[in-house]
């Protein structure tokens, strides 16, 4: 089976870069997996796809050497095991409030006898190869999203969970969930909290992610000691280079009118 290089960076002491997703295109998913990100999600929660674009962004995706990955809309079995089948090489579970949806959400992950995973691989066993199924649990990468109080107050047992790889920080609902503004993730009570989430994850040896809003930010939570960062998403860095691409222009034009009137 297709090793997953995310684990083996993870494994390895590597620090990984992850692309997010949210544009409905399978070429927008291709020249974002193409850029050298060590790993691209299709954001299947809050982006603007189905299921079916889903999937041809997926294959967009293996086209390249990032590893593909989802987030999943809930912690719906059925959907899980969909995307998994679809070629997808990790999920990302959002509202893993409670070790019993943790335990839920790594068993629709993971076939019998550690899981209930339904067999039937499709995009999986043409991505993965033709041993997925020997291989694919140990393969599969499974990051429970933390996001909210109550999470926090079942984090021990959350990630205690077998079989759980890891967890993902989404530091916008978490800020709501604590009583503050999104945004707000880099000082006081959400930083704290973060940092616990963070702390009880390398305690566990478990794989440590978060969503960042740029690259700034994403560089101080690698500093930090988190695994994976995701600086930002599709539709936030296309926005950001043309606002960059609009002001390098009018620059420009400006500083050739001066030139060429001799001020």
């Amino acid at each position: 089976m297709r090793g997953n290089t995310v684990k083996q960076r993870f494994l390895s002491g590597q620090s990984i870069v992850n692309g997010w997703l949210s544009i409905p295109s399978s070429y927008a998913a291709e020249v974002v997996a193409s850029q050298g990100f060590d790993a691209v999600t299709v954001d299947m929660q809050h982006g603007m796809m189905d299921f079916e674009t889903g999937v041809s962004m997926l294959q967009a995706i293996s086209a390249t050497p990032a590893m593909p990955l989802v987030r999943c809309s809930s912690m719906d079995e059925a959907q899980i095991m969909r995307l998994l089948d679809a070629g997808a090489y990790g999920v990302i579970c959002p509202s893993i409030d409670t070790p019993e949806l943790a335990a839920a959400f790594v068993a629709a992950c993971r076939y019998p006898p550690v899981g209930n995973r339904s067999f039937g691989p499709a995009r999986g066993l043409l991505y993965g190869g033709p041993d997925y199924f020997e291989h694919a649990n140990d393969h599969i990468l499974t990051l429970a999203m933390i996001e909210s109080q109550s999470a926090l107050d079942n984090l021990d047992a959350i990630l205690d969970t077998p079989g759980l790889d890891g967890v993902y920080v989404g530091p916008n609902d978490l800020a709501l969930s604590l009583g503050e503004r999104p945004g707000s993730e880099m000082q006081g009570m959400v930083a704290d909290a973060i940092g616990g989430i963070l702390q009880a994850a390398l305690a566990r040896n478990l794989l440590a992610g978060i969503f960042c809003g740029s690259s700034a930010v994403a560089r101080q939570r690698l500093e930090q000691g988190f695994h994976l960062v995701t600086p930002g998403n599709d539709a936030n860095m296309l926005g950001g280079a043309c606002k960059t691409r609009i002001a390098e222009t009018l620059s420009a034009a400006g500083a050739g009118q001066k030139s060429s009137t001799g001020y």
